[in-house]
């Protein structure tokens, strides 16, 4: 975790718990959170083959992203679970600075043991 100033996101995982996490340019947001060992499942790698690794985007960031691919609201609509209008698949989410500070949650469905 980055304690001086350094990028970072801000991922609440599922129980409500929020961790400032260091971030680094190019990664996404799934590989953040798997390497700071989140309970997130994100089975396939982040090849936008399943929904594992489904969150929440801060509202207040949304226009900061570019806008989901079609295969990316396809899986979500059929593979996620409480889609909502801010969902977003975190393997498609690349890290830069312009994203310091993010934050989003990981949704249900998304954890190890689901």
């Amino acid at each position: 975790m980055s304690e001086n100033g350094g990028m970072y996101i801000l991922a609440t995982d599922q129980t409500g718990q929020e961790h400032r996490l260091e971030a680094l340019e190019g990664w996404s947001m799934m590989e953040i959170m798997r390497d700071f060992d989140l309970n997130i499942k994100a089975e396939c790698g982040g090849c936008m083959a399943c929904a594992t690794c489904h969150v929440y985007v801060d509202t207040d960031w949304l226009d900061k992203l570019y806008p989901p691919q079609d295969e990316e609201t396809d899986i979500l609509e059929g593979e996620a679970f409480a889609v909502q209008e801010n969902s977003r698949l975190s393997c498609q989410i690349l890290f830069t600075e312009e994203l310091n500070g993010l934050k989003l949650t990981l949704a249900p469905g998304t954890e190890k043991d689901a």
